[in-house]
């Protein structure tokens, strides 16, 4: 393979539309309430948080092998690996894939520091502490994703909603808003919802790795039912922002993307094999992207009927 197709395997690239979908969302909120956008800044803003996501992916990676968790998924005869499979793998070195994900991190706060030079120091202060999350959602001694205690899918909503939302808001119009806050809540809790069901293809290999997710230490049935509860609020902030304006009424045509996930978690009983969480997974994604680019759609339309 060259080396593009090894980055974007090792860094899991293809999973990159969860972080741009709400950085366009906070700019495209700019765009329709207040008429202001900054195409250059934008971009750049695109540019800072791919690489901390990217980097989120490969931290999240180098943990858990040096804690034994992606090790034990690929041996767990029931578990479904979901890590790049290059550590685990034994197709990079721990070394070079360190460096790799450190220069992203790099690339990132750089991003943040020039932004911060045209729209304010509040930049930097989203990055450190989006930084921050990204690296202790596994890493010692927090390791917010392995205490079992909903600390690490707060941890996502914020790194997939809020921050990125708010802080791509922030970048266009020099403040904050609680109107930005409120946009991210449907794709952030969609990702939080992804990022939770991605447990149950291996929560037995992190049972055994001491990872206490809350899959591991809820269970499966009571899991689930909060994975259900989970679609239903993402879904009823999205109800939320279009009766109060935030965005148009047309973007409830996203209510849409959430059908066929529904209908997935209708084939599936209390205990299940984790083959059978794979279209859940799958059906989690294209919600989360899907919603995210009808809302996107709505606040472009409705900004450019407004000018």
């Amino acid at each position: 393979m060259n080396t593009w197709t090894n980055f974007k395997k090792a860094s899991r690239f293809r999973v990159i539309p969860v972080m741009l979908v709400p950085v366009f969302l906070g700019a495209l909120g700019a765009f329709m309430w207040k008429g202001e956008f900054h195409p250059w800044l934008f971009v750049l803003t695109l540019i800072g948080s791919a690489s901390a996501h990217l980097f989120s992916n490969m931290i999240n990676d180098l943990w858990d092998y040096r804690s034994g968790a992606d090790t034990l998924a690929q041996e767990t005869t029931d578990a479904i690996s979901t890590n790049s499979g290059y550590l685990a793998g034994g197709k990079m070195s721990e070394r070079t894939f360190a460096q790799l994900a450190w220069s992203l991190f790099g690339l990132g706060i750089l991003s943040g520091v020039i932004l911060s030079l045209f729209s304010g120091w509040l930049v930097m202060a989203f990055a450190i502490l989006g930084g921050l999350i990204a690296y202790y959602y596994v890493a010692p001694p927090i390791r917010f994703g392995y205490r079992g205690k909903g600390y690490g899918e707060v941890a996502i909503l914020l790194s997939f909603g809020v921050l990125p939302v708010l802080g791509s808001y922030y970048v266009q119009t020099g403040s904050l808003s609680w109107e930005a806050a409120l946009l991210s809540m449907p794709v952030g809790l969609l990702t939080t919802l992804l990022l939770f069901n991605h447990h149950f293809l291996h929560w037995q290999a992190d049972k055994q790795a001491g990872k206490n997710t809350l899959v591991v230490v809820w269970g499966e049935q009571r899991a689930l039912r909060f994975s259900k509860w989970l679609l239903f609020l993402a879904y009823g902030f999205l109800i939320l922002c279009a009766v109060i304006g935030l965005v148009p009424l047309y973007a409830l045509l996203a209510l849409l993307t959430a059908i066929p996930l529904y209908r997935i978690y209708g084939r599936l009983g209390a205990h299940n094999p984790s083959s059978a969480y794979l279209p859940l997974m799958g059906a989690s994604l294209q919600a989360s992207i899907r919603c995210g680019l009808i809302m996107m759609a709505a606040l472009l339309v409705q900004g450019l009927i407004q000018l």
